[in-house]
């Protein structure tokens, strides 16, 4: 028996920081100018987890080379959104595909000035937070054209990387000692000494990190870069 009650579409709300992306909703979103309703809902959407390791060298008496884990890297979601000009789904024929696929392209990779970032971003369908995350990745198809050439019909396939506070991040992998690799995201006001002594207990360490980075200005370091902080040896 199918159930009833009201379809609801997929939307994406877009959020000036990570904060107000986990309390925000709709009125922020679109106070923000940065609301989109799906077409039509997804099918599907896929889910990726990546872990990172280092390549140890072949171990003794092995062929093979031995691998140490150093991070789980944040997980990924990818969905796909379609536009369509043609009338058949919405009633609303327009003439092309180009003012919407604008308008979406404005909302998940515009460029904030106040903030010098594009935004954060909340999936929401129904009642449902489907995920919180950053756009990596937006690859557009265009299927269906009028005879002079002219888009009518476009996909988009959308990847969001989870942006989940650090510090939520150590808690739930549990995960502070020093002699294991971290991944932060750096922070206003954050310099590479401070984070070093926050990790390892010491600020001398930013020189080892920097190289590891391949920094060339340690010291301007851009809020939302990830840094690598990798296991040293103290002295």
């Amino acid at each position: 028996m199918p159930l009833a009650g009201k379809l609801e579409k997929m939307l994406i709300l877009g959020f000036k920081d990570s904060e107000e992306a986990e309390n925000g909703g709709v009125a922020e979103a679109k106070a923000n100018g940065a609301y989109y309703e799906a077409l039509i809902n997804p099918e599907s959407y896929s889910l990726a987890y990546k872990l990172k390791f280092s390549d140890e060298g072949q171990g003794q008496g092995t062929s093979g080379t031995q691998l140490k884990y150093e991070y789980t890297e944040p997980e990924e979601i990818t969905f796909e959104f379609l536009f369509d000009n043609t009338g058949i789904i919405d009633g609303r024929p327009r003439e092309h595909v180009a003012d919407d696929i604008e308008e979406f392209k404005k909302v998940v990779v515009g460029y904030q000035g106040d903030s010098h970032e594009p935004l954060h971003f909340k999936l929401v369908w129904g009642q449902n937070s489907i995920f919180k995350g950053r756009v990596t990745e937006v690859d557009i198809t265009y299927k269906l054209f009028k005879p002079d050439g002219t888009p009518i019909r476009a996909v988009a396939k959308v990847t969001f990387k989870s942006s989940i506070e650090e510090e939520k991040r150590a808690a739930t992998e549990d995960r502070n000692s020093p002699d294991l690799s971290h991944v932060r995201t750096v922070k206003l006001g954050d310099t590479l000494p401070l984070m070093c002594y926050r990790i390892y207990g010491d600020p001398r360490y930013y020189l080892q990190v920097a190289a590891v980075n391949e920094l060339n200005n340690f010291r301007d370091l851009e809020p939302g870069t990830q840094l690598v902080f990798p296991p040293i040896e103290k002295q």
